[in-house]
């Protein structure tokens, strides 16, 4: 027999295998299919972890680092992914994005499902040194994946270097170093002809 509490748990855990069906416009580092939000969550949990010393803040909690990775982009099962440079699905994206969370972390118990929704909202407001460097690989991930790719994402959808700058910007607030790589990475991609000036 199941207690309610592990039912909340575990009827939560199935909701959230549907992020595997969640297609991002980034492309996986070979370029042959479209990354899921369950990939990129992972993916930049680890990178969080990986990368610590990189943090500005040498304080930087990590393992809260880690789970606001994990769970940034959970509510999209509902509210969809909304591509980072397209300025009308971004209208709606607050509104989409509250209804979801409401509904997905309401499956939890109470305090696991205010401790990840206080979490998610956290990670979207970056405000605090843990948002932004978990923002940060949030940022960092599908320039690793474009370049890796040769542009795919950016030159499917005409997107500049000037567009991506501003959309890593506050990289430099949390992370210099991997800013300044960032940066770099994005001049090799313009001189390979991965990405338009």
């Amino acid at each position: 027999m199941v207690n309610e509490r592990l039912k909340k748990q575990l009827d939560f855990i199935l909701e959230v295998d549907k992020t595997k069906n969640i297609f991002r416009r980034s492309l996986i580092h070979d370029g042959s299919r479209r990354e899921n939000d369950a990939e990129h969550s992972w993916h930049i949990a680890l990178m969080a972890f990986l990368f610590s010393e990189y943090s500005k803040d040498s304080d930087v909690d990590i393992l809260k680092v880690m789970k606001m990775c994990l769970i940034h982009d959970i509510i999209e099962i509902d509210a969809g992914d909304t591509f980072c440079y397209d300025e009308l699905g971004r209208l709606d994206k607050l509104e989409r994005e509250q209804k979801a969370a409401d509904r997905i972390f309401g499956l939890l118990p109470d305090d696991q499902g205010k401790e990840l929704r206080e979490l998610w909202e956290e990670f979207d407001a970056m405000e605090t040194p843990e948002a932004k460097y978990a923002a940060a690989f949030d940022r960092l991930e599908p320039i690793l994946l474009n370049y890796a790719n040769k542009g795919g994402t950016w030159q499917e959808y005409n997107i500049k270097k000037s567009q991506v700058l501003e959309r890593i910007n506050h990289i430099s607030d949390s992370a210099p170093e991997l800013y300044e790589f960032a940066v770099s990475l994005l001049d090799k991609a313009i001189e390979q002809g991965y990405l338009p000036e």
